[in-house]
């Protein structure tokens, strides 16, 4: 669960599991499971989520993301872009020309009001 973005006491998730776990093995299918996580991301905030989402990328919890964080971000996902490209990425965004990505412009970059 807490890949999926959910933080969850153990006690909540072995709870889950209890109610759930049909063979008494401590395991539930993978339709439970599917329900259960479904259900839970359907009553997400869409917009709490786009400011997890710019937390991950402000990493030092500036209130903007700037080239390193781009760069540490892509780098943590596998993906090898150059520094010009993802400069690139802040120019387009950018509104207030300050070089880095705030809150408002990224809800507008995640809310496609960019």
């Amino acid at each position: 669960m807490r890949a999926l973005g959910f933080d969850m006491k153990k006690a909540e998730v072995l709870k889950i599991l209890q109610d759930h776990d049909k063979t008494g093995h401590g395991y539930m299918d993978f339709e439970d499971f599917a329900k259960i996580s479904g259900g839970r991301i359907l009553d997400r905030d869409p917009l709490e989520e786009i400011r997890r989402a710019f937390q991950l990328f402000d990493g030092a919890s500036k209130g903007r993301i700037e080239l390193k964080d781009l760069r540490r971000v892509a780098k943590e996902i596998g993906d090898r872009l150059e520094d010009d490209e993802l400069q690139a990425m802040i120019d387009e965004f950018d509104l207030d020309q300050d070089n880095a990505i705030n809150m408002e412009e990224f809800l507008a970059i995640m809310t496609d009001e960019a």
